[in-house]
């Protein structure tokens, strides 16, 4: 027992010993920046995204100046008063173990206000806080667009010049221009035509009346990226409500047909309204003979602009029936007249252009992957009556199927089909075996595959599809856009959804209250004459119609 203890008491002597060994650390404040750093300003009972104003701190001078823009909110016209400033709630940021008093909390920023700050070595040092409302330095423009030709400026800040990309005449032309708030730009190209096919200079001079900058506008050709489109340019350039286009008629609008210059939208027994294509307004009426609830069911088009008018069979009558117009100006004549009992023509797909070779795909609906196929060589269409083919592994496709080709001079090339069918999927066909070579992503079995579309853009295949919402609930109404440089639907382009452009869900029908009772809506792919632009083009029955436009200039 004495041994154990004496064991216990040599046990706890070494450790004292240890301890006894170190003595404590030593407290070494470290200054890691200014002692304060920022005194921080907002109004009380105001959770806007403005209210907060930081300041400039004069450390040789002990000023601390709280800048307040001269309008707030600082997008708006109020002009901010010093007498607006009486009751400020003020936070600082100090540095570790700092302290300041009196006490922060409110403070009259109409007058100089006086506070001392304590560092970690005690030293105290008295600061005046002071408030200045401040005019804006900022004169950068944000947006130079010729909205009446479709061209949007590139702006780049760094060197001061903004880039229109056009391989034609532009001439004297008014521009759609956005610069830093209460700045003045001269001469400003909202009021004054200027010649862009010459370079033009243009100044913006900042609210504050002396900070200027001066950017160069010039008509160029850049460069293109090695393939495909830019990453990040895609931008939604504008947005139409049908019924504000004088589209009313419920759940009849089924289809859309584009050209260089124009977007042509069908409404079942009525004539069809054409937009201009690159802002979305009114330009027109096309006049066509054979309206009816039946006969202009669907409108489509090819590479070339060529506009194609389809009606239904079999409710129109025993013949499927297309109508070809060169333009919206052209009075629309029988382009292929094939007498069958078959259900044709809720959708009609072009690859190519009809004034040299094409492939052209109608959906037979109420059939497990079966599809009309007529093929034109050299501006000639081949033969009235189509090739009937099956797409294998595809379940029965109802009314809502559409089917694409990727080579209009090889009716063996690979298609790409989309269909409200199992399996749920667009589906990339091996156009020689006919079965399924790749699928996109699985789709939600509620909403309904509409359209497809391909193209070829910088060196790369692009497939566009849709998704249309049919019910009340739910916020389908999707565009999808897949890059098909991998060998497969696995890479979506551009992001439609709510971390991108915000179309998906926001555009369609339930957005305005209404339903899409026959499933109706439509995505064409269009690239630019020069190559530097492709667009997306998107209508969504009792929705919306509108454009989405990416390019592939090397930035």
């Amino acid at each position: 027992m004495k041994n154990k203890i004496l064991s216990i008491v040599s046990v706890i002597a070494f450790l004292m010993g240890m301890s006894a060994c170190h003595s404590p650390e030593d407290f070494n404040p470290t200054v890691e920046r200014n002692i304060i750093n920022n005194l921080t300003a907002s109004f009380p009972d105001d959770d806007s995204d403005d209210n907060s104003f930081t300041s400039e701190i004069d450390y040789t001078n002990h000023v601390i100046t709280v800048v307040f823009p001269y309008n707030y909110p600082k997008l708006s016209d109020n002009v901010l008063q010093l007498s607006d400033l009486k009751k400020m709630r003020v936070i600082a940021d100090l540095d570790n173990n700092v302290y300041v008093y009196p006490t922060l909390l409110f403070m009259d920023m109409t007058q100089e206000n006086f506070i001392t700050v304590k560092d970690q070595t005690g030293t105290s040092t008295e600061y005046k806080v002071v408030a200045e409302i401040r005019k804006s330095n900022e004169c950068a423009i944000t947006k130079f667009n010729i909205t009446s030709l479709g061209l949007s400026g590139i702006i780049n800040e760094s060197t001061k010049t903004i880039s229109l990309i056009s391989l034609e005449s532009i001439g004297e032309v008014l521009a759609d221009v956005s610069i830093s708030h209460g700045a003045t730009i001269s001469p400003d190209p909202t009021t004054v035509a200027l010649d862009y096919d010459q370079d033009q200079k243009v100044t913006v001079t900042a609210q504050n009346g002396t900070t200027n900058s001066t950017y160069t506008i010039k008509k160029e050709i850049p460069e293109k990226i090695a393939a495909g489109l830019r990453a990040n340019s895609a931008k939604l350039i504008w947005a139409k409500k049908l019924t504000d286009i004088g589209i009313s008629s419920s759940d009849m609008t089924t289809g859309i047909a584009v050209t260089n210059d124009y977007v042509v939208i069908n409404e079942r027994n009525k004539n069809p309204v054409y937009l201009h294509a690159k802002n979305g307004e009114k330009a027109g009426t096309m006049n066509i003979s054979f309206v009816g609830s039946t006969t202009n069911f669907y409108v489509t088009s090819d590479k070339d602009g060529n506009i194609l008018f389809t009606n239904l069979t079999p409710n129109a009558g025993p013949a499927f029936t297309v109508w070809k117009a060169s333009g919206v100006d052209q009075v629309p004549e029988k382009y292929i007249e094939f007498t069958t009992s078959l259900a044709m023509g809720r959708k009609l797909s072009v690859c190519g252009s009809l004034n040299s070779n094409a492939i052209i795909t109608a959906p037979i609906y109420a059939t497990s992957g079966q599809f009309a196929r007529w093929q034109v060589e050299n501006g000639v269409l081949k033969s009235q009556t189509p090739d009937i083919i099956t797409a294998q592994g595809i379940g029965g496709w109802g009314t809502n199927a559409d089917v694409i080709y990727s080579d209009p001079t090889d009716p063996t090339s690979d298609y790409y089909t989309t269909f409200y069918a199992e399996p749920r999927n667009l589906c990339w066909m091996d156009g020689k075996t006919n079965i399924i070579k790749n699928k996109g992503v699985a789709l939600d079995g509620n909403y309904v595959p509409n359209a497809v579309d391909y193209t070829v853009f910088n060196k790369v295949g692009y497939v566009a599809s849709n998704l249309v919402n049919p019910w009340s609930w739910g916020t389908a109404d999707n565009i999808y856009l897949f890059d098909l440089s991998s060998g497969s639907l696995g890479t979506q382009a551009i992001d439609f959804g709510s971390t991108g452009l915000g179309i998906n869900g926001n555009y369609g029908s339930k957005i305005l209250g209404n339903t899409n009772g026959n499933y109706c809506g439509d995505v064409v792919l269009k690239v630019s004459d020069d190559g530097y632009y492709m667009y997306v083009y998107f209508m969504f029955c009792n929705g919306y119609v509108g454009c989405v436009q990416c390019d592939c200039i090397d930035m």
